[in-house]
């Protein structure tokens, strides 16, 4: 199962080096000048997970294989993209690709480094960057809601459509429409503005620890429950040493963790995602799933088959797994639980999956 972020910002805010640190790739162009991204570019990154590492000392696994995350490097937005200003149609449509947006705002200042607009605010950039999506949204809406189109439409889509074009127009919070429509509904409406989203301020190096005027005031507005304060061109340097070094000088300018590991942890849980293990002597792996997912589509994400021939899934939760030394004593002590299709997983979750093939 794949889920994807997409890294959305105006030009040269550090969006390419932030997929660069991310990848540990030079696979986008940072280069000095607007929309030298054209064409997203998409990494998948491993998800970081110490749980992973203990199930393989464990298990005496031979190989560990992370579950991953993708990131798409969409290219710079400009005011006016909703109309085609810029490559503004192009990367519109890339951002309706993504399951969620991660907005780049740039937080620093700098000569040597071109910035679309004369001066340094975050609050004004993102603006500009959420009011092309919502007119891009707009226009889709109204499109849709025209007579010829409308009759494809189920009574529960027009509902949606008519009411998310009333917030817009009339600046009410798009994202309440949660409190009206589930989200199967939200999902299928393919409108921008709904997305889930992380902000991302990019600051240099001086800002990294405290963060600096723009970070403060940016999160004075939008809190820092959904905000990190991150130097992308620093991320991108620590991605150069070996793990000494590393080590070393994330001491020296005061970083626990990377930058890089808590956006990758944020877009995780701001997909809603989980997590289930399997663990044995071949491999300890972990797995994505998206909230409330069942047994039986869990086992799906491993191989269809295993869906299709689902009888039971034998589970023990990470905690059991861990203090019980594997699966043999968690069977034996009784933690081991024989669960059916309809088993809610739990993040943590260690499955072995019965099936008749």
């Amino acid at each position: 199962m794949s889920f994807k972020c997409g890294i959305v910002g105006l030009p040269n805010v550090g969006k390419s080096t932030l997929f660069n640190a991310l990848t540990n790739s030079s696979k986008a162009q940072a280069e000095n000048f607007p929309f030298c991204t054209i064409e997203p570019n998409v990494g998948v990154v491993p998800v970081p997970d110490e749980r992973l590492n203990k199930l393989v000392k464990i298990s005496d696994s031979k190989k560990k294989i992370h579950t991953t995350i993708s990131f798409v490097d969409i290219a710079g937005l400009v005011k006016g993209a909703s109309k085609g200003e810029g490559l503004g149609n192009k990367f519109l449509s890339h951002i309706r690709e993504v399951d969620a947006l991660i907005h780049l705002i740039r937080c620093f200042e700098s000569q040597n480094i071109q910035n679309v607009n004369p001066d340094i605010n975050p609050i004004r950039d993102l603006e500009i960057i959420e009011t092309e999506m919502k007119l891009a949204d707009l226009e889709s809406i109204n499109r849709r809601l025209e007579k010829k189109n409308k009759k494809n439409l189920s009574d529960k889509q027009s509902k949606l459509l008519q009411t998310a074009m009333n917030y817009i127009n009339e600046d009410i919070n798009i994202n309440t429409l949660s409190e009206i429509f589930d989200a199967h509904e939200l999902n299928k409406s393919g409108l921008l503005s709904i997305k889930p989203k992380l902000y991302v301020c990019n600051v240099d190096e001086k800002s990294i620890e405290k963060g600096n005027n723009h970070t403060n005031q940016f999160i004075k507005i939008y809190g820092e429950k959904d905000t990190i304060v991150i130097s992308a061109e620093i991320e991108n340097q620590i991605n150069l040493l070996d793990e000494n070094e590393k080590a070393k000088y994330m001491q020296m300018i005061g970083l626990n963790e990377t930058g890089l590991n808590v956006l990758i942890k944020k877009g995780y849980d701001l997909l809603q995602l989980k997590t289930f293990f399997t663990s044995g002597p071949e491999e300890s792996r972990a797995w994505t799933i998206p909230k409330n997912c069942t047994a039986v589509k869990a086992a799906g994400t491993i191989h269809t088959d295993f869906e299709k021939g689902f009888i039971k899934s034998e589970t023990v939760s990470y905690e059991d797994f861990v203090k019980n030394k594997g699966w043999l004593n968690s069977k034996t002590n009784g933690k081991m639980r024989l669960e059916g299709k309809e088993y809610v997983v739990e993040d943590g979750d260690v499955l072995n999956f019965r099936f008749n093939t």
